[in-house]
């Protein structure tokens, strides 16, 4: 998912549209006052669609050009100050979007690098500028000369001529230098500033330790016996990973970002998997080298006195100002009205995996780390479902090209082509010109897809280049997965869920091809946090959409297409555990807002690790959900989404089951108007796609369906509603 310079740039992103001017020039500013930049970043990359060069950057020119990209920007805005002319909407507001080009460049690659291929010395550099990045954002939203030029041009919008997304624009600045705290008196915008500032610092300590524990303390076995039931090649790859981190002879499972690890469903030795499973539960909470509990507890401490300086009760209610809920009681109301059926589906499946743990032999019941196991086997018997049978029909050159490239043209008229002459930041990562329905270059597509040490965890999209008409810039886009790598000369197979994945994260590229925005700030994913994921889910629904499947998912070996029985029985068996596959979700939502609503009282009573652990345990028992049996997928010691950026997704969790419910209701809106047409692309394209942040969200949705969401087609597709089979 895309942040425009990310996090810990994010109140400078506000006000800066990231991109250059065609003639390097910002119109309206005093140039004799603005410093020229020097070095790479200093000016756009010459290269097709001004990708990122990285046979000319190096490590060491990522200092220099933050310090001079802020010192830049902040002329600039000084020159937007002094302007003698009244302010109005070009040579403030425009002005404001146009600043701030050379910090955009900088921050955009070295934010994606950080991200899929770091390195202890850009571990360093993002530890010693993250706090400076916030500071100069603040210097620009908080600065009260801006502010009164963008107040007097606000005060009088009624009585100007300005396109909808010119007045989108305006009312987006307007609002979030507000936010940022333009309205505060001076004492409270200084201390707005060094909350500011210690978030960014705490925040970027949190995710170094979090990815640390997840990177740097892999589980270690003495023995092949205790991976019984992994294939060769994963027993050969846990032989090579103990190797590299200084165990020869021994055995090494890395762990993922998530509660749940992928290995465990296929491990028969249960010791291993217990041991498996409660490394990556207890990660960072002291039991080991790692512990950001204090860290966590300080970052709910200073959101909930920053929320209080702006007169709210907690950081939930402030957080979610632009949401498309707009307020906490609107998310929790939709989330809590799931938990009754959802435990009920816990307490019925965790019965159903009993009974199979009895029928196999065991004399024990269900916990966390059988669940995966014993829900597999369930599937496979009712549903006949073999996950290792299925992955060799997918692909994963074919998953891609085949399928989710080949959904994209049938729906949207888009062609593809790989070229191999842009650098990329790894070998491993793939690179194609993206053209429109009309035969026009629409954009640049790069592909990361491997697992790696160097690469945070999870799956993710974003810009290297704004789409742009102001700049007439292009979009320059990227996928980031976590699929592991098959070994050298074998062919490389794809899990289903893996094929989601994709499906999902091109749903995000798409979101950005299309953007067809006058202003670098309001294009394509740069929409509210309650909104950015919906495109995406809404492209999983062609996995296994039978004309797509049917042109990419053929066995490696023998080109037989996918069984359509296999195709049935997944969705048969998607009801099936939903228990824990929707669960645990939920639970790592509702655990969110929890953390988000601590008043300052409530968060400061939090001031020990005991309390911490203490807090989140309670948290998680009032939600009525099983909890011992399912829970959360992320805890809150390694909830990167929340902890490891100044505001990230915190209260913003729900935003995944939220924009579930705006999926299945489309879903069901294509397939009830025939399904994988360019006419229905075309619309989709049309109404919701290409009109980036825009408009109101809940009118865009109507544009497309008709009407207002519905929940209804997500509680069935998750078995909520009526009994799964």
């Amino acid at each position: 998912m895309k942040a425009h310079i990310l996090a810990t740039v994010a109140a400078a992103a506000l006000l800066a549209g990231c991109t250059t001017t065609p003639g390097g020039e910002v119109e309206t500013m005093a140039q004799a006052s603005i410093p020229e930049g020097t070095g790479y970043f200093a000016s756009d990359s010459t290269l097709p669609f001004k990708a990122p060069d990285f046979t000319k950057i190096s490590e060491d020119d990522y200092v220099p050009a933050f310090e001079q990209g802020m010192a830049i920007h902040s002329a600039e805005i000084q020159a937007i100050i002094d302007n003698p002319e009244a302010p109005t909407f070009e040579n403030t507001i425009v002005a404001l979007e146009k600043s701030g080009q050379m910090l955009g460049r900088v921050a955009t690659v070295f934010f994606a690098l950080t991200g899929s291929n770091t390195t202890d010395r850009l571990d360093a550099i993002n530890t010693e500028i993250s706090p400076k990045l916030t500071a100069h954002g603040d210097s620009i939203t908080l600065n009260p000369a801006l502010f009164a030029r963008v107040k007097a041009v606000y005060d009088n919008r009624a009585a100007m001529s300005m396109t909808r997304e010119d007045a989108k624009l305006l009312e987006d600045t307007y609002e979030g230098m507000v936010h940022a705290g333009a309205l505060l008196t001076d004492a409270q915008r200084e201390r707005v500033k060094a909350i500011n500032t210690e978030l960014s610092e705490v925040t970027t300590e949190f995710g170094l330790a979090a990815r640390s524990a997840m990177a740097d303390q892999p589980l270690i076995v003495d023995t092949k016996a205790e991976l019984a039931g992994l294939s060769d090649a994963d027993i050969k790859a846990a032989a090579d990973l103990a190797t590299e981190k200084g165990h020869p002879g021994k055995f090494a499972i890395a762990l993922q970002n998530t509660t749940q690890q992928p290995l465990l469903p296929t491990l028969t030795n249960r010791a291993t998997r217990e041991k498996l499973f409660q490394l990556s539960f207890h990660r960072a909470d002291g039991q080991r080298a790692k512990d950001t509990r204090m860290m966590l507890a300080k970052i709910a401490k200073l959101r909930a006195e920053k929320a209080a300086l702006f007169g709210e009760p907690d950081w939930a209610t402030y957080a979610m100002w632009d949401r498309m809920a707009e307020k906490p009681k609107t998310a929790l109301d939709f989330m809590e009205q799931m938990v009754p059926a959802l435990a009920a589906t816990q307490r019925r499946e965790a019965e159903v995996l009993n009974a199979a743990i009895k029928k196999d032999g065991g004399n024990y019941t269900v916990k966390p780390w059988d669940w995966y196991r014993y829900a597999n086997k369930v599937k496979a018997e009712r549903y006949s479902l073999d996950e290792d049978a299925m992955s060799e029909y997918f692909q994963m050159d074919k998953v891609l090209e085949d399928g989710v490239f080949y959904a994209a043209g049938k729906l949207y008229g888009l062609r593809f082509e790989r070229r191999t002459d842009l650098p990329v930041y790894h070998p491993d990562v793939w690179t194609y010109t993206v053209f429109d329905r009309d035969g026009s270059e629409l954009g640049v597509f790069y592909f990361d897809p491997f697992q790696r040490p160097s690469k945070r965890g999870g799956a993710w999209m974003s810009n290297f280049v704004d789409q742009s008409k102001l700049w007439n810039n292009k979009p320059v886009i990227y996928n980031v997965l976590n699929i592991p790598k098959a070994p050298e000369g074998e062919v490389q197979l794809v899990s289903f869920d893996n094929v989601n994945t994709m499906f999902h994260e091109f749903g995000h590229a798409l979101h950005g091809f299309f953007a067809n925005q006058m202003y670098p700030s309001l294009s394509g994913t740069a929409t509210a946090r309650d909104f950015v994921e919906y495109p995406s889910q809404v492209n999983e629904v062609w996995a296994t959409y039978p004309e797509v499947l049917a042109n990419y998912a053929k066995h490696y070996k023998t080109g037989a297409p996918i069984p359509q029985s296999m195709i049935d029985k997944i969705e048969e068996a998607s009801k099936f555990n939903q228990g824990y596959d929707f669960g645990e979700v939920v639970a790592a939502a509702l655990l969110d807002m929890k953390w988000s609503a601590l008043s300052p009282a409530e968060a400061a009573a939090i001031d020990t690790p005991e309390k911490v652990d203490a807090f989140e345990r309670k948290s998680l028992e009032d939600l009525g959900l099983e909890i011992d049996l399912v829970p959360p997928r992320y805890r809150s010691t390694y909830f990167n989404h929340i902890f490891s950026s100044p505001s990230g997704y915190s209260a913003g969790y729900y935003s995944y089951l939220w924009t579930e419910m705006l999926d299945r209701d489309s879903r069901k809106w294509f397939m009830d108007n025939g399904g994988l047409t360019r006419a229905n692309g075309d619309h989709y394209r049309a109404t919701v796609i290409s009109q980036g942040g825009t408009m109101d969200y809940f009118e865009m949705f109507r544009n497309f369906a008709g009407r207002n969401p519905d929940v209804t087609p997500m509680l069935e597709a998750r078995g909520l509603v009526t009994e799964p089979k």
